[in-house]
């Protein structure tokens, strides 16, 4: 393509030389067994270019590279299945080249993946502490770059810049626990650093995963000098969740934007959300008889109950000295019940009880009395 654009370049054709006829296409070429060598055909006019200039452009461009291989990740991915050699660059400056590499990945070959996902390659990478200490604010950037047999290379990856914030450990003794409010997390407060530059503060973030999911949610963060809780409201019952909770080091720059680095994780803790938790117990329960000149009945109001999952409400009756007994067959929707099955010269005593879906029932409320002349 490069080629194309030259003025004096009349035909370009892109081939391999060597090896066999039946393996000449780029991807087995690229598993760098097949002993092929890319080649490019010129034609061209001399009075118009140069052979100098050609051959100077080719040993620019010639280094193959897969169009996809264009993060880190990839570099080592792609250096792994054509025998090339990997270099780990990193740096506290602008990178503009690899210079001395921190580290080169053994360059053992991989057979080439041709199920449509790709290998993974990582590195890590130990700081020396003098660099830590000498940028705890600051940042460290990092990108591969990959070297053929003759050690050419065709540049730098992406890069990724790593911020240098000191982290602390992960909380300890973190905790889940099912409670009617959702899941409580706790945890040990941690022992903050004796020294620590004044543009950091760190925090303790909680994160929510539900069981054979990959996806994880923050269920919240709160300063590490706070209280070690956190409250998940957002579960759904009868499911069940894996939480776990990191140390974030949080770095305030001179704008005023904050950048954040995450420690290491605690282990998982699993809870199953069993909602055996029942409503809130009815309030405000009054009993008033129907009056003169009307068929017998009392009347029951109460206060609503507010939990989301309330089913309804459930009202007994009792006589001084008796058991009480419920009155209704199904749970009431309103908070409100007509008693029309009282006897004159009696005085009833009522309860009411609040009932969730999954009939949980809540203990019976304060009772209230009425006569019946």
């Amino acid at each position: 393509a490069v080629y194309r654009e030259l003025d004096g370049v009349l035909d370009v054709v892109n081939g391999y030389s060597g090896g066999s006829q039946a393996t000449a296409d780029y991807k087995s070429v690229c598993t760098g067994t097949t002993e092929h060598a890319e080649v490019v055909q010129v034609a061209y006019d001399p009075s118009r270019i140069s052979y100098g200039k050609l051959l100077k452009i080719f040993f620019s461009v010639a280094e193959p590279r897969k169009p996809e291989a264009t993060t880190i990740m990839d570099e080592m991915i792609r250096a792994r299945s054509i025998r090339e050699f990997p270099r780990i660059c990193r740096t506290t400056l602008e990178m503009k080249q690899c210079g001395t590499p921190v580290a080169e990945p053994s360059p053992a070959a991989s057979s080439p993946k041709t199920s449509g996902q790709r290998p993974k390659e990582s590195f890590t990478d130990t700081l020396p502490a003098e660099l830590e200490n000498e940028n705890s604010t600051g940042y460290v950037t990092y990108a591969v770059e990959v070297l053929n047999r003759n050690g050419r290379g065709a540049g730098l990856s992406n890069q990724a810049r790593v911020l240098l914030a000191p982290t602390l450990p992960p909380p300890q003794d973190f905790q889940a626990q099912v409670t009617s409010r959702g899941v409580v997390l706790s945890w040990t407060k941690p022992t903050l650093p004796q020294q620590v530059p004044d543009n950091i503060h760190f925090e303790i973030r909680a994160y929510r995963r539900e069981e054979g999911s990959p996806h994880q949610t923050a269920v919240g963060e709160v300063a590490i000098g706070g209280e070690p809780t956190l409250t998940d409201a957002e579960i759904q019952w009868q499911k069940t969740y894996e939480y776990h909770a990191e140390t974030v080091s949080v770095v305030r720059g001179p704008n005023g934007n904050a950048a954040r680095l995450e420690g290491d994780d605690t282990p998982e803790v699993k809870v199953f959300a069993n909602d055996v938790f029942p409503p809130a117990v009815p309030s405000g329960l009054q009993a008033v008889f129907s009056g003169p000149g009307q068929s017998p009945f009392i009347d029951l109001v109460w206060a609503p109950v507010t939990d989301a999952d309330l089913a309804g409400y459930n009202v007994y009756r009792h006589e001084l000295g008796g058991e009480p007994v419920k009155l209704n067959s199904e749970p009431l929707k309103t908070p409100s019940y007509r008693d029309d099955h009282v006897t004159a010269g009696k005085r009833y005593l009522y309860s009411v009880t609040s009932i969730d879906f999954r009939g949980n029932e809540s203990a019976r409320s304060e009772e209230a009395s009425e006569s019946v002349p």
